[in-house]
């Protein structure tokens, strides 16, 4: 792939991902790995996150050189304003942002074509599986990136083809037992999988990719063969899976102004550099957990009590998304001191490779597992929902690089 002579045109991919941080990440560094190979990658998403990642990570439109080739941006209008509160309303977004996010992304196919620069590959992550569908229509292949685990990819797969028992009505709290996989208990099967989960539309946006899983030629992960050996075996039988991961270590692609950030990334690179080795507890649930207020209280006392120097990651805007504030315990920060540090959010890659971080508080979204996986951190898991508790299970009872904290009576 790539450039055969100085006078061909760089082959050209298109990647489109749905406009979630925790699936904006994976993806683009999947774009920066396949650019560096020589190619030219266009990343697109809806323009309300683009406008975001401009100001937080001053990207721009023209394409920047990644290795031997080169990585642009080309956002979309979905037609609604940027500060629409449906953006966050995932069950009314998702019928939107497939209706105008399939004519966007075809009169882009189309557009590259005239311009003698045609698309020849789509790549899409979960939530938007009819990218495949525009592709196919115009006789374009495509691949998806799941931007979980390949065991998480199991569970659904046999829930969506119903071929073990799983928690129901009749019996909510039944073990599951898939192939090469150990024993999940009825609260590590993925929560969106319960009968009684609040978040029936993400089991639908993340089984409708099932529906489309005959159309990419590929199902590429951000995993890794010797992570999970057994599982991705079993998998690659049934379905063309290839582990690409993990994307986020490779140095040769490490363009510092090509990041997915939504919001810019606060300096406490300088502050960790000022702490001793292996003594900060870096704690952070990632870009859409929302603790309750009891629960950042019963963290913040027991932070404080330790006496430890720690990081901690408070993300801000928890009012667009209709959540109350929270706030952090009296005198909290003049308690702490110069022993701790809260930042809105954080250049995480860099922090986990810091010597001077000793241990990962963490939700256990598959981004931060792999990330603390491959920084060697160990993992204080504190899951929520979704396949966060099925990697908490992981973490701790396969990989065996972290203990689970405690749940109480505030637990989500």
């Amino acid at each position: 792939m790539g450039r055969n002579s100085a006078c061909e045109p760089l082959i050209h991919l298109l990647l489109v991902s749905f406009p979630g941080q925790g699936h904006v990440n994976p993806l683009l560094r999947l774009g920066k790995h396949l650019a560096s190979k020589g190619l030219l990658v266009t990343f697109s998403a809806p323009e309300f996150i683009g406008k975001d990642m401009r100001k937080a990570n001053k990207i721009t439109d023209e394409p920047t050189p990644v290795g031997d080739g080169m990585i642009r941006f080309e956002f979309f209008d979905d037609g609604l304003a940027d500060d629409d509160p449906t953006h966050h309303d995932i069950d009314t977004y998702l019928p939107i942002l497939e209706l105008v996010g399939k004519e966007k992304i075809l009169s882009m196919i189309n557009k590259h074509a005239d311009k003698g620069v045609p698309i020849s590959c789509l790549i899409n992550n979960p939530f938007i599986p009819w990218v495949s569908d525009v592709a196919e229509s115009v006789g374009i292949p495509s691949a998806m990136l799941w931007v979980q685990s390949c065991a998480s990819f199991a569970v659904y797969y046999h829930y969506y083809h119903n071929l073990v028992p799983f928690p129901s009505d009749n019996e909510p709290e039944i073990d599951v037992q898939l192939p090469c996989m150990p024993l999940l208990k009825y609260d590590e099967v993925p929560s969106f999988l319960h009968p009684t989960t609040p978040y029936t539309i993400l089991k639908k946006a993340i089984l409708g990719q099932y529906k489309n899983l005959s159309k990419p030629f590929c199902i590429l992960m951000d995993t890794f063969q010797e992570l999970e050996e057994e599982i991705i075996d079993y998998m690659s039988k049934i379905c063309p899976i290839k582990a690409v991961g993990p994307l986020f270590r490779d140095p040769k692609t490490s363009v510092l102004n090509v990041r997915g950030d939504f919001v810019a990334v606060d300096n406490c690179i300088d502050w960790l550099d000022s702490k001793p080795p292996s003594s900060v507890v870096y704690i952070s649930f990632g870009s859409v957990v929302n603790l309750k207020q009891e629960q950042i209280d019963e963290i913040a006392y027991g932070i404080l009590n330790s006496e430890v120097p720690f990081l901690w990651v408070m993300k801000p805007h928890r009012e667009k998304l209709g959540l109350p504030g929270v706030v952090l315990p009296e005198k909290f920060l003049e308690k702490a001191g110069d022993k701790g540090k809260i930042v809105q959010w954080s250049p995480q890659e860099q922090v986990l490779n810091h010597p001077s971080v000793a241990c990962f508080v963490s939700h256990c979204g598959w981004n931060s597992t792999m990330e603390a996986l491959t920084s060697g951190v160990p993992v204080v898991a504190f899951p929520q929902w979704g396949d966060q508790v099925t990697d908490a299970k992981y973490l701790v009872d396969v990989f065996k690089v972290g203990i689970r904290m405690c749940r109480g009576e505030a637990d989500n």
